[in-house]
């Protein structure tokens, strides 16, 4: 227990002077989480606790809980009704698209089966709300986008990208591994996690509502309460996995949302809690993703062919065509918004990044005996050294270029 404490006293100072020299430079911290993690981590220093770096997926878990109730507290109804049809298309055409352009690219240029590869696309398919999320959340404190519910539709279709991503996934897996797995079963059943996950969540959220309308809590109490909340949605989602599906990070978000929209009051200085709160959780998911990437495997040599090349040359051909039928994607679900191709440019960049749930599951095959589980690990782990940093920075980059500066208020976006 207490090297776990001291794992976590080392990490939050660091991140803290991190933040304070990169910031400095103008450089995004985040990076220096990711290079923190791997200096401290198994495969340089070894400083971190394992039973603290074991904790990778319940803490990455309990951040995008934070993400997405920020997130919610800061889409108002009349965005949501406003970009209904192209967030619904954000939300499954980029990840669908993409990890099946994956499972052609990966099985020749890896050499792994279809089904393998069928895997990693879907690994790669979800774009990481860790890094989109907080600047979606910059935009609309800017006023950039808004005027045509930009940053709305990027957040409100992420939300529902990694759900999708993750349960086709799951389905190549039980394919692999021999259970019983059908296909359009898994495919139906997308829907209706989504729509059973926004009932729960405004359900949440109508009860949360009158809790608190109902008796005097303090804003520190609120925010403990909707984050309990939040992260008890998010685990009935995977505990009814197999059985009834609910998006349970779906109605995390719709939780904020809701709020918002009966109580301003209320989630305005839960924002503002979120966005401390948020501060910490970064530093420290961050710093773990690092800790997980083993430089080694990832410079390790590749057969295609005759010709022999490093790993990660071969994951970044792979990733970046892959990320070229994203864009497709993206584009064909705002191809009829009154967006114009600088807007619609700025929402491809902004679905690059990847990071939380490539290190969540990209080690999931490997875990369970797949046969190139270790190659699928590998570009998983490139693909967030590769996205993060590029999708963060573009993002940040092309903001100011893309976008025009609006009041807040959202016009028409259908």
């Amino acid at each position: 227990m207490e090297t776990i404490i001291l794992s976590f006293g080392i990490i939050l100072i660091l991140g803290v002077l991190t933040t304070k020299i990169l910031d400095k430079l103008k450089i995004p911290a985040f990076l220096g989480f990711l290079a923190t993690g791997i200096l401290l981590g198994p495969y340089v220093s070894d400083v971190l606790d394992p039973s603290f770096r074991g904790l990778t997926q319940e803490i990455s878990a309990m951040a995008i809980v934070i993400l997405l109730i920020r997130a919610g507290l800061n889409v108002r109804r009349e965005d949501i009704y406003k970009v209904g049809k192209p967030a619904v298309e954000m939300s499954f055409l980029p990840s669908i698209i993409e990890g099946c352009s994956i499972i052609f690219i990966g099985h020749y240029l890896l050499g792994i089966s279809f089904i393998e590869a069928g895997m990693l696309g879907f690994i790669l398919g979800a774009v990481s709300p860790a890094i989109l999320v907080p600047r979606m959340l910059d935009l609309i404190d800017k006023g950039l986008g808004v005027g045509k519910c930009i940053p709305t539709i990027l957040l409100s279709g992420s939300a529902a990208d990694d759900v999708i991503a993750i349960t086709i996934f799951s389905a190549f897996l039980g394919i692999y591994t021999g259970g019983h797995t059908d296909i359009t079963w898994d495919l139906i059943g997308i829907p209706v996690s989504l729509i059973f996950g926004v009932l729960l969540g405004f359900l949440t959220g109508l009860i949360l509502i009158f809790v608190f309308r109902k008796w005097d809590f303090s804003d520190a109490e609120k925010l403990f309460i909707t984050l309990a909340t939040g992260i008890i949605l998010n685990a009935i989602g995977e505990i009814t996995q197999g059985k009834i599906p609910i998006a349970g990070l779906v109605g995390v978000m719709v939780i904020g949302f809701l709020i918002l929209d009966k109580s301003p009051k209320i989630a305005l200085s839960l924002s503002n809690n979120y966005s401390t709160l948020w501060i910490l959780a970064e530093i420290i998911v961050f710093v773990l993703l690092g800790a997980q990437l083993n430089l080694s495997l990832i410079l390790s040599p590749i057969n295609i062919g005759t010709i022999i090349l490093p790993i990660i040359l071969v994951s970044i051909l792979v990733i970046s065509l892959g990320l070229l039928f994203r864009f497709v994607g993206v584009y064909l679900a705002l191809l009829k918004t009154d967006l114009n191709n600088k807007e619609k440019l700025f929402c491809m960049i902004s679905y690059i990044p990847k990071a939380n749930v490539q290190a969540t599951i990209g080690g999931v095959p490997l875990a369970v005996g797949v046969l190139n589980g270790d190659l699928i690990l590998a570009v998983s782990a490139i693909s967030i050294i590769y996205t993060a940093p590029l999708g963060a920075i573009l993002i940040k980059f092309f903001s100011k270029k893309l976008l025009t500066k609006d009041d807040n208020v959202c016009k028409n976006c259908e």
